[in-house]
């Protein structure tokens, strides 16, 4: 039997992640968890946040995946070492690899990130962009709003432009040149944040460069899949069905549209 990649999230933000897996590493059989009805995790503390983290990881490892991926930029930054401390697979988060991209491409030496309350909070991403580059200048802002808007599925409308607009208009007076997406939701945002920044501002999301930490942990360890059919990949959620269903379809479109998909609600809340 296959083992699956497990991914989960505290909503549909973890898709972001799931479909650069599924581009990057098409064999790979995916196990997504959205955490749909108790998002968002952001204005919560950090006991709470690592405990619905160890329930879902708990429901997870009974599928014996190889690898726990922590989609979710809030639950990385509470929860990443206690989960590491807690199962015998290895467990990546979303933080560094987004901060290493960042690294790679600023010019200016400033770099933005943009999160949830308890991303920001927790200095996570300022952390690991230091220990990288020491004299990096870092402005940071958290964005408590962004998250409803996605897991409504509202993506572009005057509501969403208003609500970036207001949120991080203020920022263009720095001189950044690059921005982190520091939650994985904010991808479904990239269009309209964009807009608001500017051309001159390259957004950062971490999913493109956790998808490549999953395959160098995965072909180091010798565990890439070899297995020639299409996998048969399995979402749950823990919330709404019918809105995670729909914004995960039209978020994966063809990804989706390749490889059967069986879709579950788990008991676990």
């Amino acid at each position: 039997m296959q083992q699956p990649i497990a991914i989960l999230d505290s909503g549909v933000g973890g898709l972001t992640v799931a479909k650069e897996v599924m581009r990057q590493l098409p064999r790979e059989k995916i196990l997504y968890f959205g955490d749909t009805a108790r998002t968002p995790y952001g204005p919560r503390s950090s006991e709470e946040i690592i405990r619905f983290t160890r329930e879902i990881v708990d429901y997870l490892i009974q599928f014996n995946p190889k690898m726990i991926v922590i989609a979710c930029n809030t639950a990385t930054a509470a929860g990443l070492e206690d989960i590491r401390s807690r199962v015998t697979v290895p467990v990546v988060g979303v933080i560094n690899p987004g901060a290493r991209a960042a690294i790679g491409l600023t010019v200016t030496g400033c770099v933005g990130v943009i999160g949830t309350e308890g991303t920001i909070k927790s200095g996570a991403y300022e952390q690991a962009l230091r220990e990288l580059s020491p004299n990096v200048k870092v402005i940071s802002e958290a964005c408590p709003r962004f998250v409803p808007l996605v897991e409504k599925g509202n993506f572009r409308s005057l509501e969403t432009y208003e609500t970036v607009r207001s949120s991080i208009g203020h920022l263009r007076g720095f001189p950044m040149d690059t921005l982190i997406l520091g939650c994985t939701h904010y991808p479904f945002l990239a269009e309209t944040i964009s807009e608001v920044m500017g051309q001159r501002v390259k957004l950062i999301s971490s999913a493109d460069e956790t998808a490549r930490e999953i395959s160098d942990i995965l072909y180091k360890n010798g565990k890439l899949s070899r297995v020639e059919q299409l996998p048969v990949h399995q979402f749950f959620c823990s919330g709404d069905p019918q809105m995670f269903k729909m914004i995960t379809q039209q978020w994966l479109g063809k990804q989706i549209e390749l490889t059967p998909v069986v879709w579950q609600i788990p008991n676990i809340v």
